[in-house]
């Protein structure tokens, strides 16, 4: 017993050292998120966390908007599915460390399915459950924030899936955006994403729009998984 404490705390001191590894307690995690409450109960507001962890902050914000869809939509099961798949592929994780990748997934999916089996029991379906756990793959990206690239042996930059419902129905719209044009912001002294003519915003200041990769047709949410690779 006494070996297997010092070995998870030599780990863990090895990780902190070797990564800057730190855990977020719950407390300080509702706290900060109270501070954004209006947005972490919109279903379709998006959230990033560039160092992830094992999903603390993205496990509270889950949970947050999967409470406001139960209360609205649980009457209906596929009203439910359409707003907690906005709610889910709304988050967005990076994280340098494989297994607290593999955690933060699991994590959040483990929250997702707890929630729909209640509601829903035998009627809830293993086709959803395999697009949420497609979405949460792409979604939580094992990778370097600060290099902006993929992790692992085949490094490439970090690509982010926007998943949208322009229709308000059944039918997801997929774009493809590279982390590095979406975080692009002071662009004075670098060459436009656009040539001419030169965009501007309404207050007459530089415009930036991240350089879209090719899209995807609309696919009924259900589909997602098994149309994308």
């Amino acid at each position: 017993m006494n070996s297997i404490m010092q070995e998870k705390q030599f780990v863990s001191k090895k990780r902190v050292a070797d990564h800057g590894e730190v855990y977020t307690g719950n407390r300080e995690v509702d706290s900060m998120l109270d501070l954004v409450r209006q947005e972490t109960e919109r279903i379709d507001s998006r959230f990033l966390e560039p160092a992830c962890g094992n999903g603390n902050f993205l496990v509270e914000v889950l949970q947050r908007k999967l409470g406001v869809v139960e209360k609205r939509y649980r009457k209906s099961q596929l009203e439910y599915e359409r707003k907690s798949f906005i709610a889910i592929s709304s988050i967005y994780g990076i994280e340098i460390l494989e297994d607290n990748v593999i955690q933060c997934r699991k994590r959040l999916f483990d929250i997702f399915n707890e929630r729909y089996v209640r509601l829903f029991k035998k009627a809830s379906r293993e086709q959803f459950r395999n697009v949420v756990k497609f979405v949460l793959g792409r979604n939580i990206i094992w990778g370097n924030a600060l290099n902006l690239k993929t992790a692992g042996d085949m490094s490439q930059p970090i690509v982010f899936s926007e998943w949208s419902a322009p229709f308000n129905n059944s039918m997801i719209k997929r774009r493809d955006f590279t982390f590095s044009d979406l975080i692009q912001s002071d662009r004075s002294s670098q060459q436009d994403l656009f040539s001419e003519p030169q965009l501007v915003s309404d207050l007459g200041e530089k415009a930036f729009i991240p350089r879209e990769k090719p899209s995807f047709s609309p696919i009924h949410f259900l589909k997602i998984g098994e149309v994308y690779e």
